[in-house]
């Protein structure tokens, strides 16, 4: 199976934002999340990522071209997956997983555990440690329809893998997806970067994640 190399990004600290997502550009090349699943959900948006990392950071950034849009979940660990959303699952032993989720305004759901249900919310004083900035901004979008197109660049710390006690991410083999939906826009859209070979749409199934490895 291909794995996906997350590359290290050496740079001295600290950085901004601005600094971070400059070099993720520069050094970075993107991956195309553009995998349909479920013959009922045909809307394909066009979206790549790329990711890497820098010392105890994982840095990602989404660029999404979509026709519908909706943003109205401003509560953090509330349900931005209803919205337009991008979604980065990662698992570092191959039993538990966090799924990072972000809607187009910049709001965070973040848990972790082995399925759909039980899932353990990291604590927002955690999650705020996170630096997110969308192109949208952080203000509500109402339900609309055009040519859209945003990007959302985001700063992971270690400290926000919280149920796991990391030193260093380098030579780290992990598992994970990346996505994109949006459950209650006017078109729901279910799409991934690898295969989901489920009946329904289903983003936590972790025997379908991909391979990762941070260098």
């Amino acid at each position: 199976m291909e794995v996906l190399t997350i590359k290290e990004i050496k740079y001295k600290y600290p950085v901004s934002l601005d600094i971070a997502e400059k070099l993720l550009e520069e050094h970075i090349v993107t991956n195309p999340i553009k995998i349909l699943n479920w013959k009922k959900f045909n809307y394909l948006p066009e979206v790549y990522f790329r990711t890497g990392y820098s010392g105890d950071e994982i840095w990602l950034k989404y660029y999404v071209k979509e026709k519908h849009l909706r943003a109205v979940e401003t509560r953090t660990n509330g349900d931005v997956y209803k919205d337009n959303c991008v979604e980065f699952f990662l698992s570092l032993d191959g039993i538990n997983y966090y799924n990072f989720e972000f809607n187009c305004i910049g709001t965070i759901h973040l848990g972790w555990g082995p399925g759909r249900h039980n899932r353990k919310l990291v604590d927002p004083s955690i999650i705020n440690k996170m630096e997110v900035r969308s192109s949208f901004g952080n203000q509500i979008i109402t339900e609309r329809s055009g040519n859209f197109e945003w990007e959302i660049m985001i700063r992971i710390p270690m400290v926000c893998l919280a149920f796991d006690h990391l030193s260093t991410f380098k030579g780290i083999k992990a598992k994970g997806n990346f996505y994109k939906c949006g459950d209650e826009t006017k078109v729901p859209h279910y799409v991934t970067w690898k295969p989901v070979k489920t009946e329904n749409p289903d983003y936590h199934r972790p025997e379908f994640f991909g391979d990762l490895f941070f260098e």
